[in-house]
């Protein structure tokens, strides 16, 4: 396991395709994630699908957090998906002071932990950051939008938030993205549930959902999107880099639908944005590994104003 760096704040963004348990039961890719996972020492995990996770006491829940050396949260299932968001995190970076979960809907709750970032002594910034982990329905982009309006609420005034998630549908900037929206004629997409759940109409013509993206990081941008930020402010241009789907052949090329968000604060933090897809990430799950790194100094003196940074993308 290579050795944390100090200084940094290290957060991966992960959707375990069903917590790695397979149809036949096996569940050897659950335990080939924690090792992936382990060998970058993050500080903070936004993890989508913990299914079954809440069994037997939660034991695969603690088992995960005892591997990675991190607490966990986790939100409940629902009737509609088993498959609950988490947030792991370090208690030696922070300070928990509260635990909430948003329902949205009947699809997946938001997973959200209130925090307070230590400095090296111990003490806890003075402002609270808000943790969440998303997974935006699947199927239904009117529930997706409403489910950004949601997240919108951790950006209001005074509130700092961190979030990451798998949000099945597209960047709102698209002439500034290296992969390309579908091309739904392609007959490469032949999957016409796949049409139906990831497009909406405009101008009287189906096209690709941005809507979500466009809620977060469009208008008067609430939040950052970091593959964004990374590309264009960081000159990192592979953050772009397709997330999903890595498995499938029926819905096309692969696209980036896993994203991190942050308040615009914490932009002059953030130093790099990874995109992990090779033969290990692939092995367990059909969602690319995503590695963010901030300095843990710039973040804490975010959190040590009295409001939020103003103009810190100017």
């Amino acid at each position: 396991m290579a050795p944390a760096e100090a200084g940094v704040v290290t957060v991966a963004v992960w959707n375990v395709e069903h917590n790695g348990h397979d149809k036949n039961g096996a569940d050897h890719r659950r335990h080939r994630a924690y090792d992936v996972l382990a060998e970058y020492r993050p500080d903070l995990v936004f993890r989508q699908e913990l299914t079954h996770a809440h069994l037997d006491g939660s034991r695969a829940l603690y088992e995960e957090a005892n591997r990675l050396g991190l607490w966990p949260f986790m939100a409940p299932g629902t009737p509609e998906s088993p498959n609950p968001t988490g947030v792991l995190l370090s208690t030696d970076l922070f300070q928990v002071d509260a635990y909430y979960t948003h329902a949205t809907g009947g699809w997946h709750p938001i997973c959200n932990p209130l925090v307070r970032l230590k400095d090296p002594e111990g003490r806890p910034s003075e402002k609270a950051l808000s943790l969440a982990s998303v997974h935006l329905c699947s199927y239904d982009p009117a529930t997706r939008a409403r489910e950004a309006k949601r997240l919108v609420t951790l950006g209001a005034p005074g509130r700092t938030a961190l979030f990451g998630g798998d949000m099945n549908s597209y960047p709102h900037r698209a002439d500034e993205e290296s992969v390309p929206l579908p091309d739904w004629s392609d007959p490469g997409l032949s999957d016409a549930a796949h049409f139906e759940h990831r497009t909406v109409e405009r101008d009287g013509q189906r096209v690709s959902d941005t809507v979500p993206d466009q809620i977060l990081a469009g208008g008067r941008q609430v939040f950052v999107e970091a593959g964004h930020y990374a590309a264009t402010r960081l000159a990192q241009p592979r953050a772009l880099e397709a997330t999903a789907n890595l498995w499938r052949k029926d819905q096309g090329r692969r696209r980036r639908i896993d994203r991190l968000y942050f308040s615009p604060a914490l932009a002059p933090a953030l130093l790099s944005l990874e995109v992990m897809a090779d033969e290990d990430v692939a092995e367990v799950s059909d969602h690319a590994l995503q590695i963010a790194r901030f300095d843990r100094a710039r973040m804490f003196s975010a959190l040590s104003t009295a409001a939020a940074v103003e103009g810190a993308l100017r």
